[in-house]
Parts: C-alpha cells; sequence; structure tokens
C-alpha cells in the first residue's frame, strides 16, 4: 500500500496494476488523477483489476475453447458470453467491471466492438487477424536477449508459444519489453516498409504494437539503441 492509500500488484507482463476511476468527463481511466487533473472515484479495486485482468487474458489469447466460448478467426468472442464465464469465476463482475478494465488499459490489450470483445494480441491459438489494419511504419522494433540475439540474425524473428510476433513502434517499446527478460537487452531494427513491399504481412494491433508471423533475417539488423535516445 502507498503512502496516498492506493494499491498496486504485479501484472503477468511486469505492470504495476493501478486502480480504476471514473472521470464524469473522461470515463475511466487508471493512475492518480485523471488526465484533466481531477481526482475520479474509484470503481474497481487493483487486487480485483490485477484477477480480473490475468483471467481475461488467459481465456481470450490462450484457452477459451476450456470455458465453451467459440472464438472466430480474427480472435472475437461475445462479449456477453466472456462476461457470464468471467461472473461464475467472479460474482461481483459485470459488464461495466468488463469496460471498465478495457477502456482503462493504457497498453490496449483489448478491443470491444458491438457484441464482441477481443485481445488485440498475445494469443497462442490459431488466428488470422485479417480485420486489423497494415502497419504503414517504415521501420518497426523488436527487442530481446543477448542469448537469443545470434539466432535470430541467423534464422529471424519466429514466434515462440505465439501465433505472431510482436514488434513495437519504438525502441523505447521494444526495451521495455525486453528488459522484463533480459538485464542487457539487444535491438533490432526491422525494415517493415521492404518486407511488406515483398509480401510479408504486418498488421497494427495499436498504437505500440505491430503483428506479424515472422521476420526472416534479410529485414532485421542490430542496432545501438543509444542513438535512437532523445
Amino acid at each position: 500500500m502507498y503512502g496516498d492509500g492506493s494499491y498496486s500488484y504485479a501484472y503477468s507482463d511486469g505492470e504495476r496494476m493501478e486502480e480504476v476511476r471514473f472521470c464524469p468527463e473522461h470515463g475511466f481511466y487508471r493512475g492518480k488523477e485523471c488526465k484533466c487533473g481531477k481526482l475520479g472515484e474509484v470503481v474497481l479495486e487493483a487486487e480485483k483489476v490485477e484477477k480480473v485482468g490475468r483471467f481475461m487474458s488467459g481465456i481470450l489469447r490462450h484457452f477459451p475453447d476450456r470455458f465453451g466460448l467459440n472464438v472466430d478467426e480474427n480472435g472475437w468472442v461475445n462479449f456477453e458470453s466472456l462476461v457470464r464465464v468471467l461472473k461464475k469465476k467472479f460474482k461481483w463482475v459485470d459488464k461495466w467491471v468488463v469496460k471498465a478494465i478495457v477502456m482503462s488499459d493504457f497498453r490496449e490489450r483489448y478491443e470491444i466492438r458491438g457484441d464482441k470483445i477481443r485481445a488485440r494480441y498475445g494469443h497462442s491459438i490459431d488466428i488470422k487477424l485479417n480485420d486489423m489494419p497494415e502497419a504503414d511504419e517504415e521501420v518497426l522494433f523488436y527487442g530481446t536477449s543477448e542469448e537469443e540475439a545470434q539466432r535470430i540474425v541467423e534464422v529471424g524473428i519466429k514466434p515462440v508459444n505465439r501465433t505472431f510476433i510482436h514488434l513495437t513502434t519504438s525502441v523505447e517499446k521494444s526495451l521495455e519489453a525486453a528488459k522484463q527478460h533480459s538485464d542487457n537487452p539487444v535491438i533490432f531494427e526491422v525494415d517493415a516498409k521492404t518486407a511488406r513491399r515483398d509480401g510479408i504481412k504486418i498488421v497494427k494491433a495499436n498504437k505500440f504494437i505491430a503483428l506479424a508471423r515472422e521476420i526472416p533475417p534479410k529485414y532485421i539488423k542490430r542496432v545501438q539503441y543509444s542513438s535512437y535516445s532523445p
């Protein structure tokens, strides 16, 4: 517990989990203050955000069949059906709890469209994500460990226990991801423009992350990330 009375919990990707608050003007957010500077009302404690978020992530990314949820080729499941599954485990969950988690998530892990919901990235189930927009960046980045760097130089970037590889739109985001697994991260630059020209499909999951099935060695090069620092 922090001095201001707020709580935080570690999430699966190393994020410090914060409570969700509601601002009458700007809606759901996480953190001490809304972007307008006002302190909104707490609608979901950090511990509950962590518990529901972890379970929801597992269902949407890895095991929807285990709970009888039908997932289409683009990763969508019925929103109300997901809420019912979550409610069986957490009696206090309703559709507004799920929406609060999704709409306040600055990492943009999830997407709600009409009566459907999906995880934007991180899947191990076989999906296509054909309805995501094509990434238009000329250069993307990938962070990894020193141990994996040589293998990548030889065989390219390939998914490990995931359907897609995760590329980032900035060096900073690649470093953030790589530092969760290595004290000495290595950054690769991906020539996304040429890769797309040669027929490699790269889609944009959100403003931070782009996805591809794999990136062959010819489109990548190891870089000194310090040269990209502001």
